[in-house]
């Protein structure tokens, strides 16, 4: 059964409705190109408008992008190293329709990615695989990126990072680099306990050395009447005290030996030596 002309004509115009509408969505910016005047010198925003079909919409993202990329290189040694990397980057809004009539949408293809191989090729040429895989890794992201921007100056895309996610080495590198980092690290330990082990040996001398002056001034000040004076005020003491028994005295510089003997009773009592230079027994 045929459609009537009517429902025929109404099924093309929808059509080309349709084929004639280009939405635009969030985050984005349409560039309009007219069959018949060239590029215009304003961007439409986000929703649907109505283009043409002899005329192009082009929309371009205007938010951030990754990419992911396995980059080949050789490092200084002449030594094959796959890297898996990532760029991130964005277009600069105010310079999309100068990226249409120059670029293109392919922009990335076209600018970004042959750059950064041929810069991360050239930064990591100058490294060992040692400093690649585990060292510099971190400034060869920073040197990769500042080269990639140079490059790029003025082709209206912004560089945001260039990150080295995993290098790729032979198994026995990877192992010998992996002891040879294990080992730098125990000399490291060894460094710092040999550090702390002076540390206290120092401490101990600085100590030492104190106690020595300390017992170096007390001696020079203690003289042979002040050492009999602090003996005959310790003899009092222990005469006078009420747990004293018996205390014996050695011979001083200028006495013989010397018998106290507290009585039982209580009360204290010093004899005299005798001549023969001993105190006479108790009774």
């Amino acid at each position: 059964m045929s459609r009537s002309p009517t429902l025929r004509a109404l099924g093309c115009a929808g059509a080309f409705l349709c084929a004639a509408c280009s939405t635009v969505g969030p985050g984005h910016v349409g560039v309009l190109w007219r069959a018949t005047s060239g590029t215009e010198s304003s961007t439409y925003g986000e929703g649907a408008h109505w283009v043409s079909p002899w005329n192009n919409m082009s929309v371009y993202d205007l938010r951030a992008k990754s990419n992911d990329e396995k980059l080949s290189v050789i490092a200084v040694n002449g030594l094959a190293i796959q890297l898996d990397a990532t760029v991130r980057f964005h277009l600069i809004p105010q310079e999309v329709i100068a990226l249409q009539e120059q670029i293109g949408p392919d922009y990335y293809h076209t600018i970004l990615e042959p750059v950064l191989r041929s810069e991360a090729r050239r930064v990591i040429g100058r490294y060992t695989p040692e400093e690649i895989y585990s060292t510099k890794r971190d400034v060869i992201e920073r040197e990769t990126r500042q080269g990639v921007e140079e490059k790029i100056a003025g082709k209206h895309i912004a560089l945001e990072a260039v990150l080295i996610r995993n290098v790729d080495l032979p198994d026995a590198i990877r192992v010998a680099i992996d002891q040879k980092l294990a080992a730098e690290q125990e000399v490291l330990k060894m460094k710092y306990v040999l550090e702390v082990a002076r540390s206290r040996a120092e401490e101990r001398r600085i100590e030492a050395k104190g106690i020595a002056d300390y017992n170096h001034m007390i001696t020079s000040s203690l003289t042979p009447g002040i050492l009999e004076y602090e003996k005959v005020r310790e003899l009092e003491a222990l005469a006078r005290s009420s747990n004293a028994k018996t205390v014996v005295l050695g011979p001083g510089a200028t006495q013989a030996h010397v018998l106290l003997q507290t009585p039982t009773g209580g009360q204290e009592k010093a004899p005299t030596p005798s001549r023969s230079g001993r105190a006479p027994p108790p009774k």
